[in-house]
């Protein structure tokens, strides 16, 4: 080969290498996005927490919504709708609005729903809460639990969609399913938001349920009772892969009697929230494992497809037997870790603001485990927050973030240790990280 041909293929050698190990442009979330993600499970004040110590709790924590309802809604209390208003009001946080247990009394969901519309603290419409344990009873017709069936819950849920959206003022809001549809008895076609056409379901194909679908993904479940690596990432999986009750158990495949609903490629993309998830303290998970894996929910969640989630629970209730250690905070409103690095990571990210166009990082993360996930959102004064977590049971990872232009400042944060940097580096184009068990944030200022 000749001098000259020689040098052609080194040039064209190093400009494949140079395309390679160039960072790749990612597209960006607003970061009010996910922040408005972030909801909790609460029931006020009537099982004994008092509306002012659970608006105090929410604040501290930043929730943004509250998985609410009209079971126990009365006009003399103790709750009452201005409880929820008042909530709102005080806190800022909106109110996904349901039937809740057992409830069927669809013209009093409307009816007060309207008043949390008007007042602008209504985020979403939700059918009953897991009718396999609380059964229905709907126009003289009993359906759900284990021995009826679920053709009063459907019928229900049918009509809850077409009330809300043929109001003029409510129909802008968006209607989740039931919970728990995987346990149907008979093939009433609740595993699917609108049913297609030949599912052959016992309702008529074209019936429409739901705008999303709500899934109860709790971490520890009898498949998958011990902690594990990627514990949370995958309960939030939305494929057969995930061995808790989860999107696939409910929505693709049904797990009680295995009614057939999307396929794969159709989950992937399915809209969905969570209304419930999280775990106790017990047994192997101290108090620590919790905290991590609350923290590390919401943001696989967030990045798995969850448009919201609603960890249960905001405190430990006090009028039920058992194991009431769920709660972010203790029975005496102290918080336990798990609220401390809440809030440290709302406090971190807070915005309140939108962007009109997310726009895109170019930045890779090199020699990245399994284990190593990473969540790129945007602040409403452009300032990117790249956040990179780990769930490692174990150990630790050693990963680097490389970026395609140079950073002017780089702060980086760990919500376990407070709201303030715990590094600082200026002028760069790479960061070295040690990772192990939680998420950190990277704010990343004038990448050019």
């Amino acid at each position: 080969m000749s001098a000259q041909h020689q040098c052609l293929a080194i040039a064209a050698m190093l400009a494949l290498w140079s395309q390679d190990s160039r960072a790749d442009p990612r597209a960006a979330v607003p970061t009010a996005d996910f922040l408005n993600s972030i909801g909790v499970v609460s029931t006020f004040p009537d099982r004994g927490q008092p509306l002012a110590k659970t608006v105090e709790m929410v604040r501290y924590c930043g929730f943004r919504w509250v998985r609410a309802g009209i079971e126990g809604l009365t006009d003399n209390g103790p709750t009452t709708m201005q409880t929820f208003l008042e909530l709102h009001r005080q806190t800022g946080a909106r109110l996904s609005w349901g039937l809740v247990s057992g409830g069927s009394d669809l013209k009093r969901l409307i009816e007060t729903g309207k008043v949390l519309a008007q007042a602008d603290a209504l985020l979403a419409f939700e059918g009953n809460n897991e009718p396999n344990n609380w059964p229905v009873e709907y126009q003289g017709e009993k359906g759900g639990g284990r021995g009826y069936s679920w053709m009063a819950v459907a019928k229900l849920q049918r009509d809850l969609y077409q009330a809300v959206k043929t109001d003029p003022a409510l129909a802008k809001y968006p209607v989740w399913s039931i919970s728990e549809p995987g346990a149907q008895n008979d093939n009433v076609g609740l595993q699917f938001l609108a049913i297609p056409q030949g599912a052959g379901t016992l309702m008529p194909d074209g019936t429409r349920y739901a705008d999303y679908a709500n899934v109860h993904n709790y971490l520890y479940h009898p498949h998958s009772p011990y902690p594990a690596d990627n514990k949370v990432w995958d309960a939030a999986d939305p494929t057969y892969a995930s061995r808790v009750d989860g999107l696939f158990g409910n929505f693709g495949l049904t797990w009680s009697k295995w009614f057939r609903g999307y396929p794969p490629e159709q989950l992937e993309t399915l809209p969905r929230v969570t209304t419930e998830t999280g775990t106790n303290i017990q047994g192997p998970v101290t108090e620590e494992l919790h905290g991590l894996n609350l923290l590390n929910l919401y943001f696989a969640q967030f990045k798995r497809g969850y448009a919201y989630t609603s960890v249960y629970l905001l405190r430990d209730r006090t009028d039920e037997a058992g194991n009431q250690s769920f709660g972010f905070f203790r029975p005496d409103y102290s918080p336990r870790k798990a609220a401390t690095y809440l809030h440290n990571v709302t406090t971190i990210l807070a915005d309140e603001g939108t962007v009109a166009t997310s726009g895109t990082l170019d930045y890779t993360i090199t020699d990245q485990p399994p284990t190593v996930h990473d969540l790129l959102l945007r602040r409403s004064d452009g300032t990117f927050q790249l956040v990179v977590w780990d769930e490692r049971l174990n150990d630790q990872d050693q990963v680097t973030m490389r970026l395609g232009a140079t950073a002017t400042s780089i702060s980086i944060y760990d919500p376990t240790v407070g709201t303030d940097p715990v590094r600082t580096v200026t002028n760069t184009t790479s960061l070295d990280l040690l990772l192990s068990d939680h998420p950190i944030v990277i704010e990343i200022s004038s990448a050019r």
